[in-house]
């Protein structure tokens, strides 16, 4: 536990406490587990400081009543700054998904002194773009529109088996490991403090402080990581950000969906991730 931004976060290192240092930001209403155990050692391996840490109101951190988080989204943006400093790393490679790319192009705007790179997955300008970018898709909207119900948030069984369904909606082409999967949901629930509030709070919290600033404005060398089948964020998403953000690479994830990368692509995405995130 870490003491960051005012509040206690829950963080898990990998790897020798010395730059260059990767720090990964996960998704909405998503908890440190979303990157996997090999996958964050594959990076360590290849010799980073990998950090992973627990969002507010997911995991072991600081848990707010459901419908009532304590916090804006600029306060995400803020805590991971905290978090290195807590850990005494002056600049890290930033790597996020989803929510956390969000979070990471505010981060490189923000604070460019303390982003060496980023990596976007999975995410969408989180700032002023110069595109009209396409919507979910028609079976996603129609998911919003009609979502599925609740489930008894006391019920660790059902509350599996709603993460699973719902990670199924969001998947591409290449097959979701439902086992992998329903043991993965298994260890969120069980790490995290009151789960209603991390399925809930993350989409209620107002947006805060606005951070000033374009995707052309980011310096941070940046790595565009997108699934060619995401339905929530087409690929089209991947390819504004790598168009507007200068010099930014992009690395198509072939039948990948809306998901934290999967292992079927970590023979390609980790030599990528360890070849951009050479410099300190």
């Amino acid at each position: 536990m870490i003491r960051s931004n005012g509040v206690d976060l829950c963080v898990q290192t990998f790897g020798d406490h010395a730059p260059p240092a990767i720090l990964l930001i996960a998704g909405g209403a998503s908890s440190m587990d979303w990157w996997h155990d090999e996958f964050c050692e594959r990076l360590a391996a290849g010799g980073r400081f990998v950090i992973r840490y627990d969002h507010r109101d997911t995991g072991q951190s600081v848990a707010h009543p459901t419908g009532e988080p304590g916090y804006d989204g600029r306060d995400l943006v803020e805590d991971p700054v905290g978090l290195l400093d807590a850990l005494e790393v002056d600049r890290a490679h930033i790597v996020g998904m989803s929510m956390g790319g969000g979070i990471a192009q505010q981060l490189a705007l923000a604070h460019p002194d303390r982003v060496a790179t980023l990596t976007l997955v999975s995410t969408s300008p989180a700032v002023s773009s110069e595109r009209e970018l396409a919507p979910p898709s028609d079976d996603l909207r129609k998911r919003f529109s009609q979502p599925p119900p609740e489930p008894d948030w006391s019920d660790r069984s059902a509350v599996v088996d709603y993460l699973v369904d719902d990670a199924r909606a969001y998947a591409g082409a290449l097959t979701l490991d439902e086992k992998a999967m329903r043991t993965l949901g298994a260890r969120v629930v069980e790490r995290t403090r009151i789960v209603a509030s991390s399925m809930t709070n993350h989409f209620v919290a107002a947006e805060g402080p606005p951070v000033q600033g374009r995707l052309g404005d980011i310096r941070a060398s940046t790595l565009v990581v997108h699934g060619t089948e995401d339905p929530l964020f087409p690929f089209e998403h991947g390819e504004a950000l790598a168009a507007e953000i200068p010099d930014a690479r992009l690395l198509p994830l072939e039948g990948v969906g809306h998901e934290h990368p999967p292992p079927e692509t970590w023979d390609e995405l980790v030599p990528m991730l360890l070849e951009h995130t050479r410099t300190r």
